[in-house]
């Protein structure tokens, strides 16, 4: 490790991570219940609030890579084996994707079915595409299965931290956890 470099991330980088993976899940989760609902005015009310939600989440992910490349992440333990070094880079690089892609195909959905995003219910964002019934069938099945490999990446991200919390006990984990007065930690 260099000398001055930090062994965990900054403390942004831990709030937006922990913000972003609450608002992933309640985004999901409202996602996944709308799925089976039938047209009301409680599906609207929670469409908006899913569509605003990925909206944030796209927003936070622009700000979240900027910071990422700005303050890199801690170097893993030098004792981790190099497939999981690389494991682990692919799982964050599909994440951070998945990140932005799903929110931009939840939006092109949207405006293909003619349904515009109004962000917050004030701020009207504009159509990406035009209205086609046939492509919005085919974007609401893409943006279902892009969720559906964010659930597996989500699984091995938080498997591979429990893992290596109990199991490796070597501090992976404690990067990403808040804690205060902890000197080697970048402001």
């Amino acid at each position: 490790m260099k000398p001055g470099r930090a062994t965990s991330y900054t403390r942004m980088a831990i709030g937006l991570h922990w913000l972003m993976a609450l608002l992933i899940v309640v985004a999901f989760g409202l996602g996944w219940t709308l799925a089976g609902m039938e047209n009301s005015p409680q599906k609207l009310r929670w469409m908006a609030w899913h569509k605003w939600l990925g909206i944030t989440v796209l927003g936070l992910t622009a700000f979240r890579l900027a910071w990422r490349l700005a303050h890199p992440a801690p170097p893993l333990p030098a004792a981790m084996p190099a497939w999981q070094k690389m494991a682990a880079q692919a799982v964050h690089f599909l994440l951070y994707g998945l990140m932005f892609v799903i929110p931009l195909s939840g939006w092109l959905f949207s405006s293909a079915r003619g349904f515009t995003v109004v962000y917050l219910g004030v701020l009207p964002l504009p159509d990406l595409i035009g209205a086609d019934e046939q492509l919005g069938d085919r974007l609401r099945m893409v943006h279902e299965w892009l969720n559906y490999t964010l659930l597996a990446a989500f699984g091995a991200h938080v498997g591979a931290a429990l893992k290596h919390q109990f199991i490796e006990r070597d501090g992976v984990m404690a990067r990403m956890l808040p804690q205060r007065g902890r000197k080697e930690r970048l402001r």
